[in-house]
């Protein structure tokens, strides 16, 4: 069971915003899903996401698996100051934590278990369009005949980015990536938007986990939303 929550745990990542960001440089060659990129960017808030100093969500989590269909109940706190971070999830089997002061991460998760950065998958990833050595392309061939678009951090994560047709805001993703040499593959339907101070932050979400072991179901809900409130530095330290 605290295998499972590992894997929740990862499903936070997409609420991270990071922000400050420069002008994209193009070949031509993707164009079109540059563009689209860009009106997802204006979609979620634009400029104001970009400066967007503090994001803090707080909600609960229902879980389910494969093996065990029963919801089981969580709640999570995420908090986020630019680069620095902290996670929570409290739960009847593992509370987790993990915090990031901007150089040294410090986790409660067991087992040396090395989980894929906060700001290089999923929603987390749009406010870096325009920033150096992040590759906007199209998508693979058999996901085509949506509109989106890929998008692939400097370390090779990357992203398949699908937009609603009228609002151009982030409808859904998915990705693929290797957890201590487990492929995890992991799909997002954003059901709600909520606006805080202009920008545009998923409130309600469902996310899908497949394992090579396990399949695994969370359905997320943001109960407050918090957007360049004050945070202060002691809630980033090391975790003891």
């Amino acid at each position: 069971m605290s295998k499972l929550f590992v894997i929740v745990f990862v499903t936070l990542f997409f609420i991270a915003i990071t922000i400050g960001q420069s002008p994209m440089a193009s070949n031509g060659k993707f164009d079109a899903e540059i563009a689209l990129a860009k009106l997802a960017l204006a979609a979620h808030g634009g400029e104001k996401l970009r400066a967007m100093k503090t994001l803090v969500v707080r909600g609960s989590v229902d879980v389910t698996t494969s093996a065990f269909n029963q919801a089981i109940p969580a709640t999570f706190v995420v908090i986020f100051a630019k680069e620095k971070y902290r996670f929570e999830i409290a739960n009847p089997f593992q509370p987790i934590k993990e915090v990031f002061d901007g150089v040294n991460k410090s986790t409660t998760i067991r087992g040396g278990m090395s989980l894929p950065p906060v700001n290089r998958l999923g929603f987390p990833v749009l406010p870096m369009v325009g920033a150096p050595g992040f590759v906007i392309t199209s998508l693979p061939e058999g996901k085509k005949k949506r509109k989106g678009f890929r998008m692939t951090s400097p370390e090779g994560y990357y992203t398949d980015f699908y937009l609603d047709e009228k609002t151009n805001q982030i409808k859904a993703y998915d990705s693929q990536y290797d957890i201590n040499g487990r492929i995890v593959t992991t799909s997002v339907e954003v059901d709600k938007l909520r606006v805080v101070d202009g920008i545009f932050v998923p409130e309600r979400y469902s996310q899908r986990f497949d394992t090579e072991q396990i399949t695994i179901y969370a359905d997320f809900k943001a109960k407050e939303i918090l957007v360049n409130s004050a945070v202060a530095d002691e809630v980033f330290s090391t975790l003891n």
